[in-house]
């Protein structure tokens, strides 16, 4: 199923009246207030987030997983839905894989799927969390921290694998994230765990190509209760540090312990020239399986603050990697990834509104009332209008959702592909 350019056309001709009077109302307020909209929108038009192959299907949970039906049963057909979703957005210009559940069979006729949807292929990830059928050696006990050395040792050359796999697309990192811990005190010593897996991640640093990273991922629990071997920001810092130059943090946004500091994490590893990428999520009690900005939007839009100021003040930090990980209960999973899409577009243009030299005067002169000013200020601004004129400029749709429903893409989905299939992986 494609969304041509005449439906679009179409779709946006009844919205076009309505968005232009707020995007001119909008636009000639920031103007007076000394923004360059055209940079703004220049900015949003080029920010594109990674949909990770793993997400276009239901997700569940350990009690039950209820399809949406239609759902794409290959790795050709999951890039086909981002592309749906990109033809709408214009912000998911690219896929993140999860390996081995999209490995390509035809990885020249996956390239050219992709070239013709606009999408590029981010960092693909590893699974170690899984034992495949046809491994030697379990993960039950751990994977890179696990200490039987043919353990590790398997795990490690997956990991390569992961990275061969992901160098014939065009990728550039590799993401890393362990389950490894223990349920029970006594059950791991925590030096060995540690020191394992720090063993382990230089032998997969040793095999990244000279223009790649690794992108190393923190979590305080699950599915481990008792400990986590990457726990923390620090752990993944410290890491990195031991690994070289080209690894670095990934900050998952519902890996965190409830009211965790995100946004001062963020400064500190974008200072320290740490900070990898984003894995875009929300959460109430923890994990990350919510729709980005469901829960906390404030929170984001003062990470987003931090990012900001960080890409203008930090050289040191390389170019960060974008992707959303989330599953899918409830809602459509299409639907629910646009709805994290525009969500993380709205905080990032929030963040431009921020008068970052205003708010350094308010800070050096200890003006607390004038820095919360700033920040809701910039916060309580309805930037849709601006997200909407960024859409247009690069061809999508006013109304994403709306769109999506009244194009009636689920149900289409649904005839060419049956109410049967299920997505692989998750």
């Amino acid at each position: 199923m494609k969304i041509t350019t005449e439906q679009i056309q179409d779709f946006n001709k009844a919205g076009l009246g309505s968005h232009k009077e707020n995007f001119d109302f909008l636009a000639n307020k920031l103007t007076q207030n000394g923004h360059n909209v055209e940079a703004i929108l220049s900015k949003l038009a080029d920010f594109q987030i990674a949909i990770p192959s793993w997400a276009l299907g239901a997700g569940g949970t350990r009690f039950g997983r209820f399809s949406f039906y239609g759902e794409p049963s290959s790795l050709e057909q999951k890039i086909e839905d981002i592309g749906l979703i990109h033809s709408l957005t214009q912000t998911a210009g690219a896929v993140s894989l999860h390996i081995p559940w999209d490995v390509p069979q035809d990885y020249n006729a996956v390239k050219e799927l992709a070239q013709s949807l606009d999408i590029k292929f981010d960092a693909v990830n590893s699974n170690t969390f899984q034992d495949q059928k046809d491994s030697k050696y379990s993960y039950k006990y751990g994977s890179l921290s696990n200490i039987e050395k043919e353990v590790r040792e398997q795990a490690i050359q997956h990991n390569i694998d992961v990275i061969n796999i992901g160098n014939k697309l065009g990728s550039k990192a590799l993401t890393v994230w362990l389950a490894d811990g223990s349920c029970f005190p006594g059950q791991n010593n925590f030096q060995a765990a540690l020191q394992n897996t720090q063993d382990s991640l230089k032998d997969i640093y040793k095999g990244l190509p000279e223009d790649w990273k690794m992108l190393i991922e923190y979590k305080p629990y699950e599915p481990n209760f008792y400990s986590t071997v990457i726990q923390d920001w620090g752990t993944s810092y410290m890491l990195a540090n031991e690994c070289g130059e080209k690894a670095l943090s990934l900050v998952d946004l519902g890996h965190h312990l409830p009211n965790s500091n995100i946004e001062q994490i963020v400064s500190i590893l974008m200072l320290k020239g740490k900070l990898g990428g984003f894995h875009f999520n929300d959460s109430k009690y923890g994990d990350d399986d919510l729709t980005a900005g469901s829960i906390k939007p404030y929170a984001l839009f003062l990470i987003f603050n931090e990012l900001v100021y960080g890409m203008a003040n930090n050289p040191q930090n390389p170019d960060l990697a974008w992707m959303i990980d989330a599953s899918h209960n409830v809602k459509d999973p299409l639907e629910d990834l646009i709805q994290s899409l525009e969500a993380i577009q709205e905080a990032f243009a929030k963040a431009l509104l921020v008068d970052q030299a205003a708010l350094k005067a308010a800070q050096l002169a200890h003006d607390v009332i004038k820095c919360q000013e700033i920040l809701q200020g910039a916060y309580r601004t309805d930037v849709r209008p601006l997200l909407e004129k960024a859409r247009l400029n690069r061809g999508g749709v006013i109304s994403p959702i709306n769109a999506f429903r009244s194009l009636d893409v689920r149900n289409g989905l649904i005839k060419e592909r049956g109410r049967n299939s299920v997505a692989t992986g998750l």
